[in-house]
């Protein structure tokens, strides 16, 4: 499911934008990561990787996302998957902002996704780990004291700002450093 989401977020991202790969004329990257896949080893589907190696790692392995989102949506770009634990989104814009600024790509997605399997509801806190007492996340704020885990992802569509701005793109906010 994870492949899956992103995938439908990588085309929802692109549409949104207005880009359409089969007319853009530059080069579309994708920057992505995911979690570990827990819908693959809780559905069984581990034991399908003596029978269909290859397929069942394409459609489901985090080291194909990238790669597979550009496949499947012609994207002429570099494909980077990243895996940095809890900053793979951030970690992949970043990237996406470097890989723009060098001119690499013209156009990039970046982003990622997370889908627990099972989904379950609550967690229970023994106040030595990562998990938040409270059941809040205060990213970057001083009264931060743990994560809360979850599923879902997002992607973005990253420009250079001068490029949006001459093509008449709705920019929804700029990147000021990374």
């Amino acid at each position: 499911p994870q492949h899956r989401l992103l995938l439908e977020l990588a085309l929802e991202a692109l549409e949104t934008a207005g880009c359409d790969p089969g007319r853009y004329a530059g080069r579309i990257g994708v920057f992505a990561g995911t979690a570990l896949n827990t819908y693959f080893s809780h559905t069984g589907l581990d034991r399908r990787l003596a029978k269909e190696y290859i397929p069942t790692l394409i459609g489901s392995d985090k080291d194909f996302l990238s790669t597979r989102i550009s496949y499947k949506l012609n994207l002429k770009g570099p494909s980077l998957t990243i895996q940095t634990a809890c900053s793979t989104s951030m970690v992949a814009i970043h990237l996406a902002c470097q890989s723009l600024l060098s001119s690499e790509t013209d156009a990039a997605l970046a982003g990622a996704v997370s889908v627990r399997v099972p989904h379950r509801a609550g967690y229970f806190c023994d106040g030595g780990g990562i998990v938040s007492p409270e059941g809040h996340v205060r990213a970057f704020d001083a009264s931060a004291n743990g994560t809360v885990f979850g599923s879902g992802g997002g992607m973005l569509v990253l420009k250079r700002w001068q490029d949006a701005e001459r093509d008449g793109d709705t920019v929804y906010a700029v990147i000021k450093g990374s």
